[in-house]
C-alpha cells in the first residue's frame, strides 16, 4: 500500500542523505546494520520501560535506514545478492523487536494480557508473511498481495504508538493491533490460498 510512496521518500526526502553517506564511503550493508540496532535498541529499551513515545520517535530516525540502503545501493553499482540476503534478514530482525517490545510493554508497565498476547501474534504473523513470499519464491511461484506489507505494518504501528503515546489515547495502539492481526492473517491465508493455485498439481 505504501510502496507508491516509495519514489517520493527516495528522490526527494531521502536522496541529500544518500548523496552524503555515499561521500563518506559509508557502505550500504553498514546502513541496514546501524538502522537494524538502531530499531532494536529503541523498541527494547523504551518500549518495556513505559516510554512509548521516546522510543517511537528513536526507531523513526533509524527505521528509513530501509529505504537509504538500497538506494545507495543502486546509486553506486554496489547491488549484491549477499546485500538483499542482508536486508531482509536484519528486516526480520528489527520487525520482531518492535512487537517484542510491545509486548515486554504489556508484560510490564501497560500490564495487559491480551495485547501482550495480540503482539505476539502480530510478530509471528508478520514474520510468516514474509517467510511465505520468500518461501514461495524460492520455489518459482508468486506469493505478493494481501493487507499488510513490511512497510504498512511499521508505520501503522509507529503511527498509532506514537500519537497514542502523545495525547493519552492507548487506544489507538490496541486498534493498531487489532487491525494488524486481521491484516496479518488475511495476508498470511491469501499468500496460501494463491500459492496452492499455482503449485497444485506440479510435482516439486
Amino acid at each position: 500500500m505504501l510502496d507508491r510512496f516509495k519514489g517520493f521518500w527516495q528522490g526527494v526526502v531521502l536522496a541529500p542523505v544518500v548523496r552524503l553517506l555515499v561521500a563518506m564511503g559509508v557502505s550500504p550493508d553498514t546502513v541496514t546494520f546501524v538502522g537494524t540496532v538502531g530499531v532494536a535498541a529503541g523498541a527494547l529499551v523504551f518500549y518495556p520501560t513505559g516510554h512509548l513515545l521516546a522510543g517511537t520517535v528513536f526507531i523513526t530516525c533509524f527505521v528509513f535506514s530501509d529505504l537509504i540502503d538500497g538506494q545507495m545501493a543502486r546509486s553506486t553499482g554496489r547491488s549484491s545478492l549477499f546485500g538483499s540476503f542482508w536486508d531482509s534478514t536484519l528486516d526480520r530482525i528489527g520487525d520482531g523487536a518492535v512487537f517484542g517490545g510491545l509486548a515486554l510493554y504489556f508484560a510490564g508497565p501497560g500490564d495487559h494480557y491480551v495485547y501482550l498476547c495480540l503482539s505476539l501474534y502480530c510478530l509471528v504473523m508478520g514474520a510468516v508473511t514474509s517467510y511465505a513470499r520468500a518461501k514461495a519464491e524460492s520455489l518459482g511461484l508468486d506469493a505478493k498481495g494481501g493487507l499488510a506489507e513490511r512497510a504498512d505494518r511499521l508505520v501503522l504501528i509507529l503511527v498509532a504508538t506514537g500519537l497514542g503515546a502523545i495525547f493519552g489515547f492507548p487506544w489507538l495502539m490496541y486498534a493498531a493491533l487489532w487491525i494488524l492481526a486481521f491484516a496479518n492473517t488475511y495476508t498470511v491465508v491469501f499468500r496460501i490460498r494463491k500459492v496452492y493455485k499455482q503449485a497444485v498439481g506440479r510435482p516439486l
